[in-house]
């Protein structure tokens, strides 16, 4: 994947695959939301295991792991996008989009909306034919963002934690 460089209220953005020294700022994205802070850690080993997930991801050719770098060029956004083939639908594949993460800073001036269409796009043009996400069922309001989008509720999804 090439970077790109999107226009959002009059800022530049550049998204582009992740790199191993973005790490640190892409977990502090993640961590930085209220639902999910618990489940990061900041120590020696935490890093560890998290270098070691990004290099699994990063290998993985069916993944990729965006960062979105703002007019200062500091990591502002982040979406991990996986493209998964399949029997169903008549062997298409889907992209699956998870992780999805725009600093306090940036929230409210379209970014999330450009980081989302600019996914589907890519989905497109790597032939999927349907994109699909899932949300944690307590937040309402990135269900009518996503439902904004075009995005409908249509399933229902489980998790079983090991």
């Amino acid at each position: 994947m090439s970077s790109d460089r999107i226009q959002v209220s009059g800022e530049t953005y550049l998204f582009r695959r992740a790199r191993s020294e973005d790490v640190r700022d892409l977990i502090a994205l993640l961590a930085a939301d209220s639902l999910r802070a618990s489940e990061f850690g900041s120590g020696d080993a935490d890093q560890a295991a998290y270098m070691s997930a990004f290099e699994v991801i990063d290998a993985d050719a069916a993944q990729l792991l965006v960062a979105v770098e703002g007019p200062d060029a500091r990591i502002v956004g982040t979406m991990q996008l996986t493209f998964i083939p399949g029997l169903s639908r008549g062997g298409a594949t889907r992209m699956q989009v998870e992780a999805v993460r725009v600093a306090d800073d940036h929230r409210g001036n379209g970014l999330g909306s450009a980081m989302i269409r600019w996914a589907v796009d890519l989905a497109r043009e790597r032939g999927a034919r349907l994109v699909q996400l899932t949300s944690d069922a307590r937040r309402a309001d990135a269900h009518r963002f996503y439902e904004r989008l075009g995005f409908d509720a249509s399933h229902v999804g489980f998790k079983l934690f090991l």
